[in-house]
Order: C-alpha cells, then structure tokens, then sequence
C-alpha cells in the first residue's frame, strides 16, 4: 500500500469537490494502491469556537454580496461536474472546526475516518448543520458507525486538542498553507481539487513502477 495522507478542513468547499473528485478516481481503479489518512488543517483557526453568522463571514471575506453570489455559482458548477450538491441557502453558520477534527482523529482511531469525513461535508454543505455543535458531532458520529456515547464524553473534555493543534502546526511547518494538500508517499505533493483523470494517471503511473520494481528483483 502507499499513503495517501489528506489535509483538509469540513467547511472549505474545495476540499469537498477535491474529495468527490477523488472519489471518483478510486471508484474506477478499485485496485488503487492508497491507505489514506486524513490530517487536520483549520482554514479559520481564531474563530471563536461558537462560530459566527454565515453571511456576516462571507461579507468579510469577499467584499460584497455580488462577489460573493458569483463565488457560490461558480462551485455549483463545478460541483454539478463532480457529482456534489451544495446548499448554501442552508448554512447559517460558519463553524470553528476544532471539535469536528478531533472526531475524524477518533474515527481514524477505529478505522472509520473516511465515512466520518463524508458524513462531515455532507452535514455541512447539503444539510447546512451547524459541524461546531458537539451534539451535531456526537449525531453525525453515530450516523457513521461510531459510539455516541463515548463520542459525547470525549468531546465534553479536552481530549486531544493539544494533539490537533499540534499536528496542525506540524503541517504549517512543513509548507502547507492551504487545502486540500495530497501528499502521495510522503514525497508528492497535489494540491486543490484536482481532477478525476489526474488520479487516475496517479494511479496508473504508480501501478506501473509497482510492476517494474517486482520485475527487477
């Protein structure tokens, strides 16, 4: 197998399509070589952890409201072509996504991150439920296959957020400054949501150096 680690964050729409993208991908080459992991990367780390209204973050980050409607067309349209629906009527808060990394750090823990992180973007962007609330999180696990109950004791306490801010500021060390970032191997470095077909050219190539190396011993 090859690592295929993933930084990411649950709120940044370009992280949904480059999953979905990928998705796709892995979907046409079943045989992929990838063991993924997802690491944690917070596009807005100095949000309070209650969140703040949508509209008034948008307005911050584009300028205007007709920017920020053209910014929103232009992901429906890339999503249609990915396969991903967006509801941006739904969201009424943009989150602190601290609490939301640590349950995808849990659910690699049992082996379930990949559903938790679809079950994440899914909540956000098609359902517009608030991924900062700890009893969204401690449903949205559940949902996933994890423990509910064990679920809602860890995030009432501070397991593990030094480890998440930790492994965060390891990835800003090392470069990355914006997601999502794939790292393949721990030496190639892809970035923003690349296309279907660049995977799978990914995926042939390493099926072709797998080959040859077993050919040469």
């Amino acid at each position: 197998m090859i690592r295929l680690d993933i930084f990411s964050d649950p709120i940044c729409p370009w992280c949904y399509l480059g999953k979905a993208n990928l998705d796709r991908a892995l979907e046409a080459h079943p045989e992929h070589p990838f063991l993924i992991e997802w690491h944690p990367f917070q596009l807005a780390p100095q949000m309070p952890r209650e969140g703040v209204d949508r509209a008034d973050y948008l307005l911050r980050i584009f300028g205007t409201q007709e920017r920020t409607v053209a910014a929103h067309l232009r992901l429906e349209e890339l999503g249609r072509e990915a396969g991903v629906a967006f509801n941006f009527e739904a969201i009424r808060t943009t989150p602190n996504t601290l609490d939301a990394h640590r349950l995808i750090h849990w659910a690699g823990l049992e082996g379930r991150q990949t559903p938790v992180v679809s079950a994440l973007f899914r909540a956000y962007w098609r359902e517009g439920r608030d991924i900062g609330d700890q009893q969204v999180l401690t449903q949205i696990a559940g949902e996933a296959g994890l423990d509910p109950d064990v679920i809602a004791r860890l995030l009432g306490s501070e397991a593990d957020l030094d480890v998440i801010r930790t492994r965060e500021r390891h990835a800003r060390e090392k470069g990355i400054s914006a997601v999502p970032t794939f790292i393949v191997a721990d030496t190639y470095v892809l970035s923003g949501a690349q296309p279907p077909k660049l995977w799978g050219e990914v995926i042939e190539e390493l099926a072709r150096h797998q080959q040859d190396q077993g050919e040469n011993q």
